[in-house]
């Protein structure tokens, strides 16, 4: 009977010590990592996403807007500078090559810009049905863009969170200590203040 009781003993104890380290946050900071590091793997698909489309858009207006060929290269260059720049998860805890990342990707969206607003100047442009269809691709790209942006954000700060806080910080100090925070991003100098509109 004392085998019995000891074997029951045994595997109460186990069950108890899954219990408190399942429960007492050590699965936290590998888990918010990991979930960060998704959300980074969205915003580089819709990067991707904005990047393919781009090639078929600069084709289309060139048919049009042969004149412009100074924004239809401005536009080729930052999207092959934006393309060049790649942050895997690994870089994540480097700010400055997120921030490098971030720069190109912003002077991308500048580029894109004045290519919009060039076609402005091409009435059968803005009509062209492929036209249209790349301009509203691109504009629900950028939207999923910003949306993917805002999910790593959120991951990143309650990773980043985890690593400060109680428990967090008591495993981050000792089976964790390899774990750095996460870049975030940070906005466009500049964006605070609304753009000057002149008619």
């Amino acid at each position: 009977m004392p085998a019995v009781f000891s074997r029951l003993r045994a595997v109460a104890l186990a069950v108890l010590a899954g219990l408190t380290v399942a429960s007492c946050g050590y699965n936290d900071i590998p888990t918010l990592e990991e979930s960060a590091k998704a959300q980074w793997a969205e915003v580089e698909n819709q990067y991707q996403r904005r990047s393919d489309l781009i090639p078929n858009l600069v084709a289309t207006v060139q048919g049009y807007a042969k004149q412009e060929k100074d924004v239809l290269t401005a536009v080729t260059e930052a999207r092959a500078k934006a393309t060049s720049i790649h942050v895997d998860a690994a870089d994540l805890t480097d700010p400055e090559k997120v921030k490098q990342l971030q720069d190109a990707q912003n002077a991308l969206s500048g580029a894109l810009g004045r290519l919009l607003a060039v076609s402005e100047n091409y009435p059968d442009l803005k009509s062209n049905q492929n036209f249209l269809a790349l301009q509203a691709q691109l504009e629900g790209t950028e939207n999923r863009i910003a949306v993917a942006r805002k999910d790593y954000i959120a991951a990143v700060q309650a990773y980043n969170t985890e690593l400060r806080t109680f428990p967090g910080v008591f495993w981050a100090s000792t089976f964790f200590r390899a774990n750095k925070p996460l870049a975030e991003f940070v906005a466009t100098p500049g964006s605070e203040t609304a753009p000057k509109v002149k008619f």
